[in-house]
């Protein structure tokens, strides 16, 4: 009865232990810096969320939070360097709608799952997008552009660094019945480069890069993608007004784990983020960079990532885009 005994205690205890283990670890996390990688150049609106959320996550965990960005590939880079990463909650894909969304119809084959590879953490924030044109383009609204692109058939071109960015201007060839060449690009800030210099003619772009050039004079904004007016695109009338009615298309923002990270880990980064959102320090630097902030649960995030998987594929199939 004594070794019965034994044997129930020391089967009691070993079940304990992972769970007394993975307790300590989450409590003593973070014990070194913590890296965000993000998919997309310095000076893109994600690089911008990554680095202000992660400046208040930082200071609230006590450790530096390092912001790598790993442009290319529509973000398939980043996001594979992030899934094959070690699940021990210091490294974190800080991404949008691209890779969680758009990037399962817009390409034949992804080397990662966007559901079975990571651990959702949470959303960040929300930001139209604004069409511009380049400044010699001679047109001052979406109207005008549709009648110009319609008159001079395969003359027009656009950039476009991310799967937002590209199906924003497919929907509109599609909606419109015009023809615009794509030039693909690793970030959006490397086409607005060339739309400033003229290799481009217009592009579709999140407001973070695109508006700040159009209060330059470098480019000319159009319109905004969004179904109303946009409080972070002031004066800036919508693209459904004019022309194309039912035009509308908004990109987010959020947070990801590798997958099988401890759960109390990611508990705690959502909880940092989620009062980094909060913040209204934090809130108006988004909102300066065009960014509407939203944070929610990490079951939330799971069920919004389904839900705009589905809505974005019936975007590509709309836009009659081939995936590649």
């Amino acid at each position: 009865m004594r070794i019965l005994s034994s044997l129930v205690l020391l089967a009691a205890t070993a079940i304990a232990l992972p769970a007394l283990t993975s307790s300590s670890w989450a409590q003593s996390y973070p014990s070194k810096p913590i890296k965000f990688i993000v998919p997309f150049a310095a000076g893109s609106a994600t690089d911008t969320v990554a680095r202000v959320v992660g400046d208040y996550v930082g200071k609230d965990l006590k450790q530096s939070v390092v912001v790598e960005n790993a442009a290319g590939g529509n973000g398939v880079i980043a996001a594979q360097k992030v899934a094959q990463a070690a699940p021990d909650g210091y490294t974190l894909l800080i991404s949008t709608n691209t890779t969680h969304a758009a990037n399962q119809s817009m390409l034949k084959k992804l080397p990662y799952d966007a559901v079975k590879d990571f651990e959702t953490v949470s959303m960040l924030g929300t930001i139209p997008m604004a069409l511009v044109v380049n400044p010699s383009l001679p047109v001052n609204s979406v109207a005008e552009l549709i009648a110009y692109a319609k008159a001079n058939p395969n003359k027009l071109s656009f950039g476009a660094g991310s799967s937002s960015s590209r199906i924003s201007v497919e929907m509109f060839k599609t909606m419109t019945g015009t023809d615009i060449l794509h030039v693909p690009y690793k970030s959006n800030p490397q086409a607005v480069t060339d739309l400033i210099g003229g290799q481009l003619s217009l592009m579709i772009a999140d407001v973070s890069t695109t508006l700040p050039q159009a209060a330059a004079g470098k480019v000319k904004a159009l319109g905004v993608s969004t179904r109303g007016p946009s409080p972070v695109a002031p004066g800036l009338p919508t693209i459904a007004s004019q022309g194309v009615p039912g035009y509308e298309i908004t990109a987010w923002f959020a947070a990801w784990l590798p997958a099988r990270t401890d759960t109390a880990i990611a508990d705690k980064l959502q909880k940092s983020m989620a009062a980094a959102v909060a913040d209204k320090e934090v809130q108006a630097k988004l909102l300066a960079a065009g960014v509407e902030p939203q944070s929610s649960s990490r079951k939330q995030l799971a069920d919004f990532v389904a839900s705009e998987t589905e809505k974005w594929a019936k975007a590509v199939k709309a836009a009659g885009i081939e995936p590649e």
